[in-house]
């Protein structure tokens, strides 16, 4: 008899530690999570090409600039000395060696964003000094366990949310997928650069942000608790279906199973929308008796060679006249 020990002879709905689960119809999304940070795709320092002074800054930090657009004005040390001398004898001496001695344009060598500016007018530069650094295009790069690598593709779907703007999600696609593994925590790992399809004015170089992978997903399926679903033996995958009357008995219902998330899982065959499904609800104490007991409960009970022949559990030998 299917579970007799667990639901005894009454047959009651959750008898045993069982709760019924409805067969519901609704979507599926199967995602991997990841973490990483916003970085640029290429960062170019941008280095002084005259030792001199810094005469005037035309750009701020976070401004998108053009390549060959003008950046800076600078003066040579020779340049910068002479105005000062200039200076010293007046403004129209001044004004005569600024139109004849033409300061040093520093122009963009790319077209980007600027991302730090730690330079100010009138500082004194070598041409080994970072005007500036500048970035082409804001990705995040994330950590990938290698056993979720399978599932990551290049082109995927995949959304950002930065922790900073966590109720602005970003929807964003794959581009690259390392080759090469690292290790973190004892943990390999493969880098994901995922590309933000529009970068928004927010979003910063550094920032700590958490990427959803879409994998796969389903909608207006049949859907049960994973932890209904068991095995038998031979591989065939079954639920335990609840009566339909008050006082039935539970039943073995062999199913075809599809897309899961580990918490729920499709069903493509054997149940309908409203069945009730059996998941065993454990107490306490049922968890250290299990933890004793080597028998599964949710397996089909099989009678023993002595049942089948009339005998008593166990392997005694039944007395006589021992009708029931």
């Amino acid at each position: 008899m299917l579970l007799a020990s667990c639901f005894g002879g009454s047959g009651k709905r959750g008898a045993g530690g069982f709760r019924a689960v409805p067969v519901v119809k609704d979507d599926l999304e199967i995602t991997v999570l990841s973490t990483g940070n916003v970085q640029p795709q290429n960062q170019l320092a941008v280095y002084s090409p005259i030792a001199g002074r810094i005469e005037k800054i035309l750009i701020r930090e976070g401004d998108n600039v053009r390549k060959g657009q003008k950046l800076m004005e600078l003066s040579s040390t020779e340049r910068a000395t002479l105005l000062d001398e200039a200076a010293a004898q007046g403004t129209s001496q001044l004004a005569y060696w600024q139109q004849l001695y033409q300061e040093t344009p520093l122009l963009s060598p790319e077209t980007g964003q600027v991302i730090y500016l730690p330079t100010v007018p009138g500082q004194v530069v070598g041409t080994s000094v970072t005007l500036m650094v500048m970035s082409d295009h804001l990705i995040v790069n994330t950590q990938v366990d290698e056993t979720d690598l399978a599932q990551i593709k290049m082109n995927q779907d995949a959304q950002i949310t930065l922790d900073a703007y966590p109720d602005k999600p970003i929807d964003g696609i794959v581009r690259r997928i390392s080759f090469q593994s690292t290790l973190v925590n004892n943990v390999t790992t493969y880098e994901v650069d995922v590309w933000p399809t529009q970068v928004p004015s927010y979003m910063r170089s550094g920032m700590t942000a958490n990427v959803v992978f879409s994998v796969n997903e389903k909608d207006d399926i049949l859907l049960i608790p994973s932890e209904a679903i068991q095995q038998t033996p031979d591989g065939q995958t079954y639920v335990l279906k609840g009566a339909d009357q008050p006082k039935g008995k539970p039943a073995t219902v062999m199913i075809q199973t599809g897309l899961t998330d580990g918490k729920q899982t499709e069903v493509t065959s054997g149940l309908k929308e409203g069945d009730r499904v059996l998941v065993k609800s454990f107490s306490a104490g049922q968890l250290a008796s299990s933890a004793s007991n080597s028998t599964n409960p949710f397996t089909i009970a099989r009678p023993t060679p002595s049942a089948r022949n009339g005998g008593a559990p166990g392997g005694a030998p039944g007395g006589g006249g021992g009708g029931h």
